[in-house]
């Protein structure tokens, strides 16, 4: 017999040990009822939809149904317009968005309001103008077999946002193995006495280029902005030796632009010399010449008024050549007649005790007025010592 059909005590019993009437007693306690329930959830929404307040008591079983029905309706209009705000986004100005539909690339969405269903598009926000920076440093070994140790930056953007985001699993770890590999290749292939000096700027170039053929090749997404050559050193333990070769290096070039400056200097300082000494050369040339040939013509001269007048011509020679003498000439020996003795007469020392300023080193040179004056002097000098020769005998 069922629980519910009429036998035993011809009561209706339920499994739960209540009574299955029309209605519940005050003291049956049994199972909740799911139609009561939806029916209060329905005039809750309905006092918050302003619509009218659910039926109390089972009522029909038709007003139940389109009940239920109505309530859920509402609740699906809710759960769909939940469903399309969890979709609204913002992307800014820098950022670009990678839409996956489903999981495959479905398209790349700019900056501003968009939208895209949830749960069904995943949506990757990527800036692409922030400018990133990664550092990189490492011992390496260069062309000529030594060690240095090389500090790196490189500066890097975004340029390809699916590649970025889809082709490699971690661009910027590719990024950084490609920069090692990269600064190594081209520090492999430069000697360190470059590396150390002036040769950051070209190994800073190479390098960059190098990477970005990389980051090309690796499908990437990134372009290469800048690398910067931090620091290029020896190791620490023989860092202090590398000093002294280093500054030994310095002092080399030191002494060769100083070399190059001097003769830089002292050549053109000895071409001048050399032009000058030619253009006296030449000057005391042509005055020689003109010498010769004034004495030349000055002789012929001569010759025509010695021919006219022989002794006056030579005693004219003949005193102008001795005033030339003596002129030139601060001593003078002259022979006094009647004496045994020949006169000195030093013509320097007699014009500084007349207050003539000479110079001791140059020689003295007399007019005709001290000439005269002097000869009046020697002349009665003589008188007066020969008179006193005269008088002592």
């Amino acid at each position: 017999m069922s629980w519910n059909e009429p036998g035993g005590n011809g009561n209706n019993q339920d499994p739960w040990g209540g009574n299955n009437r029309g209605g519940r007693n005050g003291g049956d306690q049994g199972p909740p009822d799911l139609d009561e329930a939806l029916r209060k959830l329905q005039d809750k929404l309905n006092s918050l939809f302003g619509g009218g307040k659910g039926r109390s008591g089972r009522g029909d079983g038709g007003g139940g149904k389109s009940s239920s029905g109505r309530m859920i309706l509402v609740v699906a209009i809710v759960a769909v317009l939940v469903w399309m705000g969890l979709g609204v986004y913002t992307l800014d100005q820098q950022e670009r968005g990678v839409v996956l539909r489903l999981g495959k690339y479905h398209e790349t969405v700019g900056p501003g309001l968009q939208w895209n269903p949830p749960l069904i598009d995943i949506v990757t926000p990527v800036n692409v103008t922030r400018v990133r920076t990664r550092d990189h440093r490492a011992l390496m070994l260069t062309k000529d077999e030594n060690i240095v140790d090389v500090e790196m930056t490189v500066q890097y953007v975004i340029s390809d946002t699916e590649s970025f985001v889809l082709r490699v699993r971690d661009p910027e770890a590719s990024l950084s193995h490609a920069a090692e590999s990269a600064l190594r290749h081209v520090v492999g292939s430069t000697d360190m006495h470059s590396i150390l000096t002036q040769g950051r700027d070209a190994l800073s170039i190479q390098v960059q280029a190098r990477l970005q053929q990389y980051m090309n090749e690796y499908n990437t997404g990134l372009q290469i902005s800048k690398v910067n050559i931090k620091e290029a050193k020896a190791p620490n333990q023989v860092q202090n030796a590398f000093d002294d070769v280093i500054k030994a290096r310095e002092d080399e070039q030191r002494v060769k632009n100083e070399a190059e400056s001097y003769s830089n200097g002292i050549i053109p300082e000895a071409r001048g010399r050399a032009q000058r000494m030619l253009e006296e050369a030449s000057a005391y040339r042509e005055e020689v010449i003109a010498r010769a040939q004034g004495d030349a013509h000055r002789f012929s001269a001569l010759l025509k008024e010695y021919e006219k007048a022989p002794v006056v011509t030579r005693e004219r020679l003949y005193l102008d050549s001795m005033q030339k003498v003596l002129a030139e000439n601060p001593k003078i020996l002259i022979d006094v007649e009647g004496g045994n003795n020949m006169m000195y007469l030093p013509l320097d020392k007699l014009l500084q005790n007349r207050g003539v300023a000479t110079a001791s080193k140059d020689p003295v040179n007399l007019n005709s007025d001290s000439l005269r004056e002097l000869t009046d002097q020697v002349v009665d000098q003589i008188r007066l010592r020969q008179e006193t020769r005269r008088e002592g005998r």
